[in-house]
């Protein structure tokens, strides 16, 4: 049987449907040194199937608790939204710090990212370098500076 993960840093879930926003986000992390394990899901369903521990994500080895969720809003199956309604309302999820990371910058967006229970609600600049700079310092402020909840 497969040990337990025990990653060094908390388990950060990036839900991300755009590969390239995956993998300068995965940049950030190793370009700031962070190195926790990033566990990258492409849409909504999927996301909520790790958070439940369903399909690949179950028994014989469970998906860890992430310690910190980097949510796009505009995602396939299950919007971010509707993903943060159902992490924010769950007794067993709720404490998990949630940043709404988004192409979205529309009033709208933000309101309902902050009603739905975000932490934070970022918009993806559109350069690449600075897209990288921007995920790295979410990195050190959520990972290394912010006390996360015990999970």
């Amino acid at each position: 049987m497969d040990e337990p993960r025990t990653p060094t840093a908390p388990t950060v879930l990036l839900v991300e449907d755009d590969p390239d926003h995956a993998m300068l986000a995965m940049k950030a992390f190793k370009k700031g040194n962070l190195e926790p394990e990033v566990v990258w899901v492409k849409d909504g369903q999927e996301a909520l199937d790790f958070l439940d521990q369903r399909g690949q994500w179950a028994a014989p080895r469970p998906a860890p608790r992430p310690g910190l969720i980097l949510l796009d809003i505009h995602l396939p199956k299950v919007a971010g939204h509707e993903v943060l309604r159902r992490i924010k309302t769950d007794p067993g999820l709720h404490t998990i710090p949630v940043v709404m990371l988004t192409t979205s910058d529309r009033k709208e967006d933000i309101s309902a990212s902050y009603e739905g229970g975000a932490n934070s609600h970022v918009t993806k600049p559109v350069s690449a370098k600075l897209f990288v700079d921007q995920v790295k310092a979410l990195g050190l402020y959520w990972l290394f500076t912010s006390q996360l909840p015990a999970l």
